[in-house]
């Protein structure tokens, strides 16, 4: 498939795309690409923005446990639109996949160790990007982003589908591990671990059943993705809108100024989990064969380094409606997490174009 015009990001994320296909975007267009999907994005700050504006409908709402019902949405429609036919693909770079996973789950979350290092009040921003770096990757951006850079989106799919499988399994070791220990607070991980089950394995189950058990739900979830992420994001916004409106008093206590540290420390978590996934890409090349090591192929290493970097934070939020407030306040713990998941996919984003650029140079000096 051959894109004349510039192709927006958004559409990007909502196209099926194999691998077979050939993304020829042109760098020039990629600002207005990148507008396209912050427009996408409008109803997450808008949620923050309503929250600030007038607590109570989202207070009347979170009486009414509306953000339950929102995740346990999010991950149906995950699990409808789940398309497991590129996972079989994988297998080739089955050893970039499980350094991937590792990475995923148990490397970058030792990163939370250095951001709990970080002093700045109030401590819940600290707290909640801390429990940002133990989350799975995104559930979308990683895999758009892939396909848009020209990688391998099979690796891209199958590490993002199992390190959120895994996930449920390994957050609640993580946070304790990680992160309780670090604020003096005891998780109870037997129940974190069961609220995930319920609110997350079982919706994506849920939607996955059904979309391989009915053929009209699977071509309509195809030919509706765009309807069904625009619902994703809706429903997303609905937990930081509630989660705000109920620390509306103690989020306007907050200094402009501390949270746009809170923003840059999210921006330097990001940066972090780029530089050890691209250091640690460079150094299994060199020892698992070279130029002829599956680390090796950029294809391979383009999907590793985007989907291994970044964070969900739908996952997170789920996670802090499951702890209770065992670690603060959940509107201060989830806003700068909403700031850190837009703003790495931003960042990705002007990398993919980077990297975009380059091959347009290489193509326009062999055809000259």
């Amino acid at each position: 498939m051959k894109l004349a015009n510039c192709t927006p990001l958004v559409l990007m994320m909502l196209l099926p795309v194999t691998d077979n296909d050939i993304l020829h975007v042109s760098p020039s267009c990629f600002s207005n690409a990148l507008l396209s999907w912050l427009i996408k994005q409008f109803s997450l700050v808008g949620g923050v923005a309503l929250g600030l504006a007038n607590p109570t409908p989202g207070c009347i709402a979170d009486r009414l446990y509306l953000s339950r019902f929102s995740s346990f949405g999010i991950f149906v429609i995950s699990g409808l639109t789940l398309r497991s036919d590129e996972i079989g693909a994988a297998a080739e770079a089955w050893q970039v996949g499980l350094f991937g996973l590792a990475s995923i789950l148990f490397f970058t979350p030792f990163f939370s160790k250095v951001i709990l290092l970080l002093k700045l009040q109030p401590q819940e921003f600290v707290t909640g990007l801390a429990i940002f770096c133990c989350m799975p990757t995104t559930l979308s951006s990683g895999i758009a982003l892939t396909r848009l850079a020209g990688g391998n989106s099979a690796l891209a799919l199958a590490m993002t589908v199992i390190s959120n499988l895994l996930g449920i399994l390994i957050i609640p070791f993580s946070i304790s591990k990680f992160i309780a220990s670090g604020v003096g607070v005891s998780v109870p991980t037997e129940q974190l671990f069961r609220s995930l089950f319920l609110t997350l394995l079982v919706p994506l189950i849920l939607g996955k059943a059904l979309r391989e058990s009915s053929e009209g739900a699977a071509n309509f979830a195809d030919q509706n993705r765009k309807l069904l992420s625009v619902m994703s994001a809706v429903l997303l916004s609905l937990v930081p809108w509630i989660q705000v409106s109920r620390s509306r008093t103690l989020l306007l206590m907050v200094k402009p100024a501390v949270f746009f540290v809170a923003v840059w420390m999210g921006v330097l978590l990001h940066a972090l989990l780029l530089v050890f996934n691209g250091l640690a890409i460079h150094i299994l090349s060199t020892i698992c064969g070279g130029s002829k090591s599956a680390f090796a192929k950029k294809e391979n290493t383009s999907a590793l380094l985007l989907v291994a970097s970044q964070k969900t934070l739908p996952v997170m939020v789920a996670v802090i409606e499951q702890l209770g407030g065992a670690f603060g306040e959940s509107g201060l713990l989830v806003l700068p997490c909403v700031a850190a998941h837009l703003n790495q996919i931003v960042f990705d984003s002007f990398l993919v174009s980077f990297w975009l650029q380059k091959v347009h140079a290489f193509d326009s000096a062999k055809a000259a």
